[in-house]
């Protein structure tokens, strides 16, 4: 049976969690998810799912916290892959330009000239590219995310999507086709133009 100063100290925990990591969390699951209202609401169910959780002191706070969202996330976007319809899926396919009728290239992608490392480091260009993934259509934003700005190996994103290696394969490649039109677009394009 939980004590009035056990549950005193939980409500207190909750509350020094969200002073001290409620920015980041939001900050975290904001580039993820790419929605303001879903971001707060993953904040929301990550603390209250560690209110409900003891915390072992097996790794630090905010770790702890990060891992409990990144499962949060994972769930959400599980569910929100099995309520899509195919044909909406097919309406937004980023691709669909790219291609004539025969498969071929309307126009084959020109090498950049910019060098990688410089870009990463560059906070205009994270916006640019945030702003990018942001666009991409929900499962192809999600896929990508965990695939590549998380670090999840194929196995665990298809597992956390519901999906096979050779759909997560497929998403992927639609999802650097989409990427690359709208940092040509929007980096490349605009400083050609200004510089």
């Amino acid at each position: 049976m939980t004590t009035k100063r056990e549950k005193n100290k939980a409500d207190q925990n909750v509350q020094v969690w969200l002073n001290e990591h409620g920015d980041y969390l939001y900050r975290y699951a904001l580039f993820r998810v790419s929605n303001d209202e879903l971001a707060r609401d993953m904040v929301q169910e990550t603390l209250i799912a560690a209110w409900k959780a003891k915390f072992r002191g097996d790794s630090s706070v905010r770790t702890w916290l990060v891992g409990i969202m990144k499962h949060k996330i994972i769930d959400h976007v599980r569910k929100e892959i099995r309520t899509r319809h195919l044909s909406e899926a097919l309406e937004t396919d980023p691709t669909s330009d790219f291609f004539d009728s025969t498969g071929h290239w309307n126009q084959p992608p020109q090498g950049w000239k910019d060098d990688p490392e410089q870009l990463s480091s560059n906070r205009q260009f994270a916006g640019v590219l945030q702003h990018c993934v942001g666009a991409l259509p929900e499962q192809h934003r999600h896929v990508f995310t965990l695939r590549e700005m998380n670090g999840e190996s194929t196995d665990s994103v298809c597992n956390s999507c519901d999906i096979s290696p050779t759909n997560l394969h497929v998403i992927m490649h639609r999802a650097r086709l989409a990427l690359r039109q709208c940092l040509e677009i929007n980096w490349f394009g605009n400083r050609n133009k200004n510089g």
